[in-house]
């Protein structure tokens, strides 16, 4: 078994080491289990949290000693420092080969480790200039949604960390078992694009909106950024500017995105076969869409399908 330790602290915040537990630590039926988790924090003892109740946390940094994959859920306030001993022990869980994950501020920590010095790393986009300020040695990817290297790996706002726990699963275990895994979760097996940066109030819809829906509506036929940018009557420098602006991504790479999530939505809904599925949405033949689904979803669009058609275990022993 694969042993998960969540590291948490006062005021620890329930939703982010939630993803973590949801991911690694619940048993489901008919979902073979890789994985055990445990939570271990400084001061063994009663935890306050975000959420106006108390974790009993019998655990210590100890506990860090035999992990296969640390969990930092979130670390508040963000400012706060390390103790040399939550230090040390980060360092030395890291040196004999143990993962270090984030989720959401939880970069702030291991950024005071020095892992991350001239690595790139993600977080809320909300706190990203504040990360890149506090530590210009990382090289901080606001826009997206987790940041892998193996050894350590960052999410971005708390929901991301549910999308790089289970990155973490199709990594270990392969994307047939993420994408059961997913589906018990009602999740997507992935999801597509970076961070999408929020306000208070979403904008009155505009010219931009009206673009993008009548792009979705035509994915199968020829569409360039060229094209786009003519439609609304600028140039593709504005239209690009424009993109970045409102999405954090290029026009292509918006284009791209959703010829794949329809790709997605096609191979679940549908029976169609796969270079039929490229001409649709298009990609033009099957070894293009093969290419590109397996950049953006981390499998084949064959073995997707299978993964989401194919029998839970539970049922396929009966």
């Amino acid at each position: 078994m694969h042993r998960v330790v969540a590291l948490v602290q006062p005021v620890q915040s329930t939703f982010e080491l939630g993803c973590a537990m949801e991911v690694f630590g619940t048993a489901r039926d008919g979902v073979p289990r890789y994985y055990e988790f445990d939570v271990c924090t400084e001061e063994p003892g009663t935890v306050p949290t975000t959420a106006g109740y108390a974790l009993s946390v019998p655990h210590g940094l100890s506990a860090l000693d035999d992990a296969d994959t640390v969990i930092i859920p979130a670390w508040a306030p963000v400012e706060a420092p390390l103790s040399p001993r939550v230090r040390d022990a980060l360092l030395r869980a890291h040196a004999r080969g143990a993962r270090l994950v984030t989720i959401c501020s939880g970069v702030f920590a291991l950024a005071r480790t020095g892992l991350l010095d001239g690595r790139s790393a993600t977080t809320h986009w909300e706190r990203a200039e504040q990360l890149r300020r506090e530590f210009p040695a990382v090289r901080v990817e606001p826009d997206q949604l987790y940041v892998d290297h193996g050894d350590v790996a960052t999410s971005a706002g708390a929901g991301a960390g549910i999308e790089l726990c289970l990155h973490l699963v199709r990594r270990d275990h392969g994307a047939a078992h993420a994408a059961l895994l997913a589906r018990h979760m009602v999740m997507p097996p992935h999801r597509d694009g970076g961070q999408v940066r929020v306000t208070p109030q979403a904008p009155a819809r505009d010219e931009l909106d009206d673009l993008l829906e009548w792009a979705g509506e035509r994915l199968g036929t020829p569409l360039s950024v060229a094209g786009l940018a003519a439609r609304l009557n600028v140039s593709p420098r504005t239209l690009t500017r424009r993109f970045h602006d409102r999405f954090g991504t290029s026009p292509g790479k918006w284009l791209l995105s959703r010829r794949v999530a329809e790709a997605r939505r096609l191979l679940e809904d549908t029976d169609l076969p796969v270079d039929a599925i490229a001409a649709r949405v298009g990609l033009a033949s099957a070894v293009n869409l093969r290419r590109r689904f397996r950049d953006q979803v981390g499998t084949t669009p064959g073995a997707y399908r299978r993964a989401l058609r194919a029998p839970e275990p539970a049922r396929a022993a009966s």
